[in-house]
């Protein structure tokens, strides 16, 4: 093979070089781009009986762009939704009615006018999860056999009725039954002239409250009137609880008070658990709602149940202790409605849905592909791939599983070129260009000296 050609098969090497720089260099802003890598080869052509010793070489050529997919640099945002994949995997995205998948390092997300979480293309692609067992249960586990478009329900988040209150008190143990006007002791049991009034703060020692809610989440406070019954002894208590805004304030929940024991270390004797009857209908508003669990022998439209309209009082921790009263908890079961107002991520790739009611609710899961050879996937433009024969079958699970990366919410993955090595590599695939052009000027050269010898 004549000089020529040779310098000419390095000509064109060192200008595939060029672009394969040149394009690394032009995508260093690119979200989720991976550097590629220009691979050479010799030519080395050779006939049957030919002596290898002085067979010389017939040039260069490109073997293989290859892309590295080694890790960018995570780059942190305001946006919720741009997520990030720290190891190995990519996201798996899909157009509208289509199964064929196409998988990007790029975690640039939105939400469209019909909910779907989708990426920045045109026409923007939907981003696969694995939908929730559940939706309503923020611990529910996820159908990773079910490969779906991910949706964030713009929905507002239905209400619960409280079941269950919860409270840890301190009651004084140096107080006394209070006094009437008389200086007689109150009796703490009765409710009305001579006993507890509930408008009158010096019938009762101490008294708390909290907001339960209803089956249609409308808030109700819920109080509790405590107060030291000495003519029954030491560490006795009686409390009254009742809902704000009685049509009858004479109305309570057990039709008596609930009565406390303590022992003489100032610990309560069991049962510290009581069950609160309301009739809901007695209280403002009247709406029709009930409170407490669901019960199904009501009778109601399906598919809902009635609540039962029984709060359990847990007073279990409660002691009496000291010269101070003090809440250490006071807790309750139940939630108002509540709208969205934003999507968290963790690093398992599970999306929640924030609500203004203090929930947070699984949207779903991000699925995670990995390919047993991810330089033989085909590049296809927009940071994205698709799969050939020779990178293997994708493996589609839940991210943090097996080779897959976990995910990272509110950041980016950075373009993984080094661009001061980049520049570097420009420099000298231009002098390896420049190089085989003095090749060619040479061989030119000696041809022109044989034409001119006579």
């Amino acid at each position: 093979m004549s000089a020529f050609n040779i310098g000419l098969s390095g000509l064109n090497a060192a200008a595939g070089d060029l672009q394969v720089t040149g394009n690394n260099i032009a995508n260093v802003g690119t979200t989720g781009f991976k550097q590629s890598r220009a691979e050479f080869g010799d030519i080395f052509t050779r006939s049957y009986g030919t002596i290898s010793k002085t067979n010389i070489g017939a040039g260069v050529r490109l073997i293989e762009n290859a892309q590295q997919f080694t890790q960018g640099t995570l780059e942190f945002t305001d946006n919720s939704l741009d997520l990030s994949i720290t190891g190995r995997g990519f996201f798996v995205l899909n157009s509208e009615g289509n199964n064929d998948n196409i998988y990007t390092r790029a975690g640039a997300f939105e939400v469209d006018n019909q909910g779907y979480i989708v990426n920045n293309g045109s026409p923007p692609l939907r981003l696969q999860g694995f939908p929730p067992t559940d939706p309503t249960d923020p611990k529910s586990p996820f159908r990773t056999g079910l490969q779906t478009d991910m949706q964030i329900n713009l929905g507002d988040s239905p209400p619960n009725a409280t079941a269950d209150i919860a409270a840890q008190i301190n009651l004084r143990s140096d107080a006394t039954t209070p006094l009437d006007a008389t200086g007689a002791a109150i009796a703490p049991a009765t409710v009305g002239p001579g006993g507890f009034e509930i408008d009158n703060p010096d019938t009762y020692n101490f008294s708390t409250s909290t907001t339960v809610y209803d089956s249609l989440g409308t808030p109700r406070p819920v109080s509790m009137y405590f107060i030291k019954d000495d003519a029954t002894g030491s560490g006795a208590w009686q409390v009254h609880v009742q809902m704000d805004g009685a049509i009858d304030p004479t109305i309570f929940p057990t039709g008596s008070p609930i009565a406390l024991t303590f022992d003489s270390n100032g610990l309560l004797v069991p049962p510290a658990s009581t069950a609160l009857t309301f009739n809901i209908a007695n209280y403002n508003p009247v709406n029709g709602a009930t409170v407490g669990k669901d019960d199904p022998t009501i009778p109601t439209p399906p598919p809902s149940t009635a609540g039962d309209n029984i709060i359990t009082l847990d007073l279990t921790g409660t002691t009496q202790y000291g010269q101070s009263y003090s809440v250490t908890s006071l807790e309750q079961d139940g939630y108002t409605t509540g709208r969205i107002t934003g999507v968290d991520s963790d690093e398992k790739g599970v999306l929640f849905a924030r609500y203004s009611n203090g929930r947070a609710l699984p949207l779903g899961q991000v699925a995670l592909a990995d390919f047993d050879n991810p330089q033989g996937l085909q590049q296809i433009g927009n940071t994205s791939w698709a799969e050939t024969t020779a990178s293997g079958g994708p493996v589609i699970f839940s991210p943090g599983t097996g080779s897959l990366g976990t995910i990272q919410g509110g950041a980016l993955e950075t373009s993984n070129v080094d661009l001061a090595t980049q520049l570097v590599k420009l420099i000298t695939a231009q002098r390896n260009y420049q190089a085989n052009s003095q090749t060619i000027s040479a061989a030119n050269t000696i041809t022109q000296t044989i034409l001119n010898i006579q």
